[in-house]
């Protein structure tokens, strides 16, 4: 943002904010008292304290990640991380010797719950006795209880590891184990550079940017706003050499199948976890139905 802006910017930022609403809302008035027009808030549980500050600021504009709720002066924005998922899911599929998989996961809400399913889709696309077993640790962040979850994990025979949780930990623990891993949200190779395979990994900047030229240019206005790889918010990146190329050439026509529409992710038939039926085959799940 201060490369592409200059001097016409200022940026600050607060690390660790806990999500307790005394916490979350005394850092956001903060920022706004201080002069910040424009606020970012970047983890689910600070919605209702943004809500409740942006109230007392109408003359702010702020922005809250992952949430669904939006004021006037309140935007919301999120990532298409489960496209990312999906693209691990199919490295996952062609790589894996047992054909079981598992996903230390972070907190049971839609996004999580969608990325897992994303990335069983993607690893059934191209091993259709895929089959990927899931570990809940309830936190975003909480390296021991990822090396734990991880470990029991391995331990039932998977030797591919995905996770929606913000540690290095799966990584670490799947070097020690001689396991593959996929780094989340950034390329986490040097927390385990053999058991690494790609990265799924957001570039928040892109949206970032896009924000602040529009309120440069006075256009900004309450939106809600979902972006993935078409405007390069997110890509599997970072290949472990050990990944073949034809892998990775798969990767890409997968990429750009979705990308243009052709090969849509939820495409159906898709059933739940009880077999129910939740997208007929050759239907598409909507934008609505994937987020819920």
């Amino acid at each position: 943002m201060e490369e592409k802006f200059g001097d016409k910017v200022k940026t600050t930022y607060v690390e660790n904010v806990p999500e307790s609403a005394a916490d979350a809302e005394r850092v956001f008035r903060d920022l706004a008292s201080q002069g910040n027009k424009l606020i970012f808030g970047t983890t689910f549980g600070y919605m209702e304290s943004m809500l409740k500050v942006a109230k007392e600021f109408p003359d702010v504009k702020f922005e809250h990640a992952t949430g669904f709720k939006t004021a006037e002066n309140l935007g919301q924005y999120d990532v298409r991380t489960y496209e990312g998922a999906y693209l691990a899911g199919v490295v996952a599929g062609k790589m894996s010797k047992t054909g079981k998989m598992g996903v230390v996961a972070s907190v049971p809400i839609p996004e999580v719950i969608r990325n897992i399913d994303s990335f069983t889709l993607g690893a059934r696309s191209s091993n259709p006795k895929a089959t990927v077993k899931v570990v809940w640790v309830n936190k975003w962040f909480d390296p021991g209880k990822e090396r734990e979850a991880a470990t029991t994990l391995i331990g039932q025979g998977v030797d591919m590891l995905m996770q929606n949780t913000d540690s290095a930990a799966v990584v670490q623990t799947a070097q020690e184990k001689g396991v593959y891993a996929f780094g989340w949200d950034s390329n986490m190779s040097k927390f385990g550079e053999k058991a690494h395979l790609a990265a799924s990994e957001i570039q928040w900047g892109v949206y970032y940017n896009k924000v602040v030229e529009d309120v440069l240019n006075n256009r900004w206005k309450s939106d809600t706003t979902w972006w993935g790889l078409k405007e390069g918010m997110i890509d599997l990146k970072d290949f472990n050499t050990v990944v073949p190329d034809d892998v990775k050439a798969l990767v890409e026509e997968r990429k750009k199948g979705i990308v243009d529409g052709s090969a849509p992710i939820w495409k159906g038939p898709i059933k739940d976890n009880t077999g129910k039926e939740q997208v007929a085959k050759e239907q598409t799940a909507t934008t609505t139905s994937c987020m819920a």
